[in-house]
């Protein structure tokens, strides 16, 4: 059974019908998007910003840090391999999987749950969702690319046209438009509907940013 992750929870204004579970970037930690919930206008939401372990990461010199994967390397083309490490990757997989669990369990069905994350938290959001077992209302990648392309055949039919929103920075020096680009185009082949937004940012979000979030959000979202 895989221990709960420790969360940075803001629960819902009214009784809670819907949950996002948003995933942080390399580094950061539950409190990261914690300060744009008031942004979303999303009263009857339960916000689940969970933290991830710290482990040793190869490119910041092997520093421990709070990471849903180790990354190897800073080489986003595709025919790279073995850039980010499989077993932790899967590991977090499990980890947010118990997190969309725990949301049943407290009466969210998974087709009131949006899965959503920044970086590298945007990325195992792009790895977990295609992969559940249930129809989810819908998964948010920000800032954020692929991991494990090959293993594409491990998506599950109940998500196979679950809708998808893609933002990124123009700008962005820490993972550029075009591995983003990629991840949305690989989002798409499964015939889901996707939306692609980019913004004239580095790697970070806006203002302009949050705003589209808001308005995807409220349409998977509606109150009940």
């Amino acid at each position: 059974m895989t221990a709960l992750l420790s969360c940075v929870e803001v629960e819902a204004r009214t009784p809670a019908t819907a949950s996002v579970i948003w995933l942080h970037g390399l580094g950061a930690d539950g409190h990261d998007f914690e300060p744009l919930v008031p942004h979303l206008r999303l009263p009857h939401v339960r916000f689940v910003f969970p933290n991830a372990r710290a482990i040793p990461v190869t490119i910041n010199g092997g520093y421990v840090m709070p990471a849903w994967y180790d990354i190897r390397n800073l080489e986003l083309a595709a025919h790279v391999k073995d850039r980010e490490d499989p077993t932790q990757i899967r590991g977090s997989a499990a980890a947010i999987e118990a997190l969309i669990a725990r949301e049943n369990t407290r009466g969210i069905p998974s087709e009131r749950i949006v899965l959503a994350g920044f970086s590298q938290g945007g990325a195992m959001t792009l790895y977990v969702a295609p992969r559940h077992a249930r129809p989810l209302a819908g998964f948010m990648v920000l800032s954020a690319y692929e991991l494990l392309p090959a293993h594409a055949d491990e998506h599950s039919e109940a998500n196979a046209s679950t809708p998808a929103l893609f933002c990124h920075g123009r700008n962005d020096q820490m993972v550029p438009m075009f591995a983003g680009q990629a991840a949305c185009q690989s989002a798409r082949r499964s015939g889901r509907e996707v939306r692609w937004y980019d913004f004239p940012i580095g790697h970070e979000v806006s203002m302009p940013e949050i705003q589209t979030i808001a308005g995807w959000l409220r349409e998977r979202l509606p109150p009940t």
